[in-house]
């Protein structure tokens, strides 16, 4: 099936839509129902404390979370930035078979008729609302039933300009705020949250709740950098030959000489890492005010609890600063499930999964008809049991036909050249050598690479 008949069939699953929404009616869709709360954090890699990716991380309210959920330590974005990533998850259509790669594609016009997670939730009998960031800033789903109630995200606060800690180039800034914390856009999406989970719902509820920070720009109030002084933060561990046997396509997508260079050379790297974490902390603490929200709720019992982060963000590894790359920084990031009845306490999924997984998933658990289209898979059984077996790698995919395949040992990397990378991650965590760079001939990894090329998308449009 090509790109144009698969969406063909998107179409007529949608168009079809108004009867399985009628046939959900039908059965009542009530109690029975759990309701959902789901986070969209930006930006957020494994740097939060529940999955170590950093030793100095003062994150307790995602340990909180972490006690109550399945922790997928090893769960992948579709594709490393923001708007593809977004659009595929929410959709669940790879960026591969709609053509979104980019921030400036305007995602509906690419999928017009496509059923977002809150469309279907409501048409099968939810209450679907939302605030802040869950699609890409620019680009909000247009559709007219996209949503009950949304509220998109609001301007950043301005920072004290001249402080030691703020950058200069572009919007790569940081540094403490003018005003207070409850002037912060992320604040005001926690209240709005809050006050939904006190009110009363006559049908089962998802709310979206999307946190913006830790996106840049680094602003948040001047308790948050106090707590992460950069003389005394620890540097990620970088090799600073990690490109020499890398393809030319990836040394560009690393961009050395870009925003990395910059910060190296004004000697700021301990100034980001500070900033990235007291950003975190901040999204912690609104974090925390919802869940005890929730907890204070009459609907504590009844409401799955999704959190994701809209792909990883490098700080310096691979020499390279942001997002936008196929390498485990940038696609990795927290995925937590906390399923009332189901979710074992303090569980930990050492199984790559990818963030396409979460709508069958949160379908299925929600008792509500299969969707067709997903070109994802519930993951339910892992919620039951994290040690299931599951041998589907994780795609992740920047631009067109670049792709990274991500299992529990290994990250397979194929460009639109045909140049490869391949990492065993049981010996070699930080993917500092590629096993198919000439100097390293063995036949063993070469098949390695085969059988996972056998996942790569066939459609590429």
């Amino acid at each position: 099936m090509n790109r144009r008949e698969f969406l063909k069939k998107c179409t007529a699953v949608a168009a079809g839509g108004v009867v399985l929404s009628n046939r959900a009616l039908e059965v009542r869709v009530g109690p029975k129902h759990p309701n959902v709360l789901f986070f969209a954090v930006d930006d957020l890699n494994d740097w939060i404390s529940p999955m170590g990716g950093h030793p100095d991380t003062i994150t307790p309210n995602f340990e909180k979370l972490a006690a109550r959920s399945v922790l997928f330590m090893s769960a992948h974005s579709a594709a490393p930035v923001c708007n593809p990533s977004r659009c595929s998850l929410m959709t669940g259509i790879l960026p591969s078979t709609s053509g979104v790669y980019s921030n400036k594609d305007r995602w509906r016009d690419f999928l017009p008729d496509a059923k977002t997670i809150p469309m279907y939730f409501m048409e099968h009998g939810y209450h679907a609302i939302g605030r802040g960031k869950i699609y890409h800033g620019p680009y909000p789903d247009t559709h007219p039933n996209a949503w009950d109630e949304y509220i998109p995200k609001g301007p950043d606060l301005p920072a004290q300009t001249g402080h030691p800690r703020y950058g200069e180039a572009s919007n790569f800034t940081w540094g403490p705020i003018i005003g207070t914390e409850e002037d912060m856009d992320d604040y005001k999406v926690a209240s709005w949250t809050i006050e939904k989970l006190q009110q009363d719902h006559d049908k089962p509820f998802f709310i979206a709740c999307g946190l913006y920070k830790p996106h840049i720009k680094w602003h948040v109030p001047e308790k948050y950098f106090d707590m992460y002084p950069p003389e005394s933060v620890t540097l990620p561990t970088v090799n600073l030959n990690d490109l020499d046997d890398i393809p030319p396509i990836g040394v560009e997508i690393a961009a050395p000489n870009g925003k990395y260079g910059d910060v190296m050379a004004a000697g700021a790297w301990a100034d980001t890492v500070a900033a990235y974490l007291a950003n975190i902390s901040f999204t912690d603490t609104q974090l925390g005010r919802v869940l005890d929200a929730l907890d204070k709720s009459k609907y504590r019992d009844n409401t799955i609890i999704v959190l994701w982060g809209d792909h990883g963000w490098h700080l310096g590894e691979k020499l390279h600063y942001a997002k936008w790359t196929p390498w485990e920084e940038a696609t990795k990031a927290p995925l937590f499930f906390s399923v009332p009845g189901m979710t074992r306490p303090g569980g930990r999924c050492y199984r790559p999964v990818s963030f396409m997984d979460i709508y069958p998933t949160l379908i299925e658990l929600c008792l509500l008809p299969p969707k067709e289209d997903n070109q994802g898979r519930s993951f339910v059984k892992l919620l039951k049991n994290p040690d299931a077996e599951w041998n589907y790698p994780a795609l992740s995919t920047r631009n067109r036909n670049n792709h990274a395949l991500r299992n529990q040992r290994w990250r397979y990397i194929r460009y639109s050249d045909g140049t490869e990378e391949l990492y065993d991650h049981n010996n070699d965590e930080l993917e500092w050598t590629n096993l198919l760079w000439p100097e390293h001939p063995d036949p063993e990894h070469r098949k390695v690479a085969d059988e996972l090329a056998k996942w790569l998308p066939k459609i590429n449009y």
